[in-house]
């Protein structure tokens, strides 16, 4: 899908933001997120980071995640949806009335056992940046999840978060407003932005990172 809609996006930008971060950057960014109380783990590909993800994820707990580029790559998705393991949230969510149910699919989204997903930027200062439309994920993240395990195409790492937001509103929402519109027949909008500086619930937040370009 990237490689798709990408064209629409400068190509000075794409390089800038979506361009594997070196290890060296890797290895700063994982420090900073350490000392501000969010577990760090590497992969070498999407299919190392499924497996890792996948160890994680305790025996019939209840697993939710928004709409990620990145999951649907690494097969997280599928895997979770079809192993029997786990109580999988949002296939069971989008078959329930919005109308005569919204507040039990409120309640339901809002505090899972375990949240996985995706951010747009992570510093080499130790914050993670998510941009959202509707702002779903974004409760779930901050602290209604029990856990939150994120997968993280290195490509996301930037300096500082002048550089993160830059990279939401110049290259990642761009090509997520592009793919809105092929999906759903929508625009989309960086209406709800989340920084997370540090977490206070020792291994509650998760990151995976992964040296391979996943995501927007």
């Amino acid at each position: 899908m990237i490689s798709e809609l990408e064209p629409g996006v400068d190509p000075s930008i794409t390089r800038r933001f979506g361009s594997l971060a070196d290890d060296a950057s890797v290895k700063r960014a994982t420090a900073a997120l350490e000392a501000n109380g969010i577990k760090v783990l590497r992969a070498s590909d999407a299919a190392e980071a499924k497996r890792i993800v996948l160890s994680l994820l305790p025996d019939g707990a209840q697993v939710h995640h928004g709409a990620s580029q990145t999951l649907e790559a690494t097969g997280l998705i599928n895997a979770v949806e079809t192993s029997g393991r786990y109580e999988h949230l949002r296939p069971r969510i989008w078959k329930m009335d919005r109308k005569t149910q919204a507040d039990e699919i409120r309640r339901l989204g809002a505090a899972p056992d375990v949240m996985l997903g995706s951010v747009h930027a992570v510093t080499e200062t130790g914050s993670l940046i998510t941009a959202s439309m509707g702002g779903s994920q974004l409760g779930p993240y901050v602290s209604g999840a029990g856990r939150v395990i994120l997968v993280v195409g290195t490509q996301k790492i930037v300096p500082d978060l002048d550089e993160g937001l830059r990279r939401v509103n110049e290259y990642a929402f761009p090509l997520e407003d592009a793919r809105a519109q092929v999906t759903y027949g929508i625009h989309s909008a960086v209406n709800k932005v989340l920084i997370i500086n540090r977490e206070v619930v020792p291994g509650r937040i998760t990151v995976v990172f992964v040296d391979e370009v996943l995501g927007f």
